[in-house]
């Protein structure tokens, strides 16, 4: 297959007349300066963008203000009756239709961190697996890579035990965890299904089971709920004396393989921490903003050499330009200066480093360049103006997902999104 990109991102930045040749999903032969033959991609085509922090059912929640003063905790209210609704088939069919909506912006990986393990009340499922198994279908449904991180969940807050919908959460203790989540690492296909760890918070997992966590996962991904709020900092304090970062030191949960997701409310020493560790972080920007977590120090943790990606959480926002554009715009905001971020590093976030390069999968993304938000930008800005609906063309290891803007695979999936989260709010 011989793909002709109008305009194509390669390590460096846009370069025009790029032929991409594709063997077996892999790209094979990257020309420069080609000309034009076999499928035409008009537009700029960059490297697939992953959304590397998701809450999938989450997204039943983007719409519905609240109709007093909330805050974080307020609104994660909402999310446990949201939670307490879902059985495997719910899950499976909003999922679809969410994945479906983020391959329709751009995504074409998404890593979901996942909790929702149990049936209600904390039964265990006749099929251990059944939740993992929705998700796994939804991403196949709807085209999308997957990291399925199965999240240790033990307890409600600091030496509390779980309650309410937390108990759909939460294992046992850190070795029924481990003994599921070896059987969650059987679904691990190398290629478009990864499975990974992850440790929820210090909140919900005792001080001496991070490290636990940490040894099953091994060379796995593995991520953590990291400060996301002033008050997780000050009952980790309280309780032990040290800064949640501090802790997971200790444990020995921290080091490359790890990703410390928000990391919005650090110190000084947590972010050189991180650095010295080699951890890196995921922001969700537009969720932090709309739970009101506050402004991440993500130019300091660059600065530092800690790598840097993005996730949409919660999805008040699925929109991988959006996350970029805001990496560098909430900067602006908290710093008052202009351009911390240049095109190409905001651009490595969001694939989370992935390039156009021979030997890398033929996951490619073509934004419209003459659309009424992107015209007249130049190449490397296109990513500062355009937004979800600009995306075009969407490939996946080769296989077309998104052609002219509509998805491929699911035939109505703002029409599936919309009844699953119906039957969601009806339960």
């Amino acid at each position: 297959m011989i793909l002709w990109c109008e305009h194509a991102w390669l390590p460096g930045g846009p370069v025009d007349a790029v032929a991409l040749e594709v063997t077996d999903g892999t790209i094979t032969g990257v020309t420069t300066g080609a000309a034009r033959a076999g499928t035409v991609l008009p537009g700029l085509t960059v490297p697939g963008l992953v959304n590397r922090h998701s809450h999938a059912f989450h997204r039943a929640l983007r719409g519905r203000p609240g109709r007093s003063a909330e805050s974080f905790w307020s609104w994660r209210e909402g999310m446990y009756r949201v939670a307490g609704a879902l059985d495997p088939d719910a899950y499976r069919r909003l999922a679809t239709a969410v994945y479906a909506e983020m391959a329709l912006a751009g995504h074409t990986e998404v890593t979901e961190f996942h909790y929702l393990h149990h049936a209600p009340g904390g039964r265990v499922y006749a099929d251990p697996l059944a939740m993992d198994h929705a998700l796994v279908e939804a991403a196949r449904a709807a085209g999308l890579r997957i990291t399925l991180l199965d999240t240790c969940y033990l307890a409600a807050g600091f030496d509390r035990p779980p309650e309410g919908v937390q108990r759909r959460f939460a294992d046992a203790d850190v070795d029924a965890w481990a003994e599921r989540a070896t059987l969650v690492a059987k679904l691990d296909d190398g290629d478009r299904v990864r499975v990974g760890a992850a440790i929820h918070s210090v909140r919900a997992v005792p001080r001496e089971a991070p490290g636990t966590v940490a040894q099953w996962a091994g060379t796995r991904p593995l991520h953590v709920h990291l400060s996301e709020q002033p008050a997780e900092n000050a009952a980790c304090l309280a309780a032990h004396g040290v800064t949640p970062t501090a802790l997971l030191d200790e444990a020995g949960a921290l080091g490359p393989g790890t990703t410390a997701v928000h990391a919005t409310h650090l110190t000084g020493a947590d972010v050189s921490t991180l650095a010295r560790t080699g951890t890196g972080a995921c922001f969700c920007p537009t969720t932090e903003r709309d739970l009101g977590d506050g402004i991440g120090p993500a130019g300091a943790l660059a600065a530092a050499g800690v790598p840097l990606c993005l996730g949409s959480d919660s999805h008040a926002v699925i929109d991988p330009c959006e996350e970029m554009r805001a990496l560098e715009m909430h900067e602006r905001l908290a710093h008052g200066v202009r351009e911390r971020f240049t095109p190409d590093t905001l651009l490595r976030a969001g694939t989370d480093r992935r390039t156009i390069a021979v030997g890398g999968p033929a996951d490619l993304v073509t934004v419209d360049t003459a659309s009424i938000r992107t015209a007249g930008a130049q190449p490397d800005g296109v990513l500062l103006a355009a937004g979800a609906a600009d995306v075009g063309d969407v490939r996946v290891g080769g296989r077309v997902i998104v052609r002219d803007g509509v998805h491929q695979l699911v035939d109505r999936p703002a029409a599936d999104l919309s009844a699953a989260i119906t039957a969601v709010h009806a339960a």
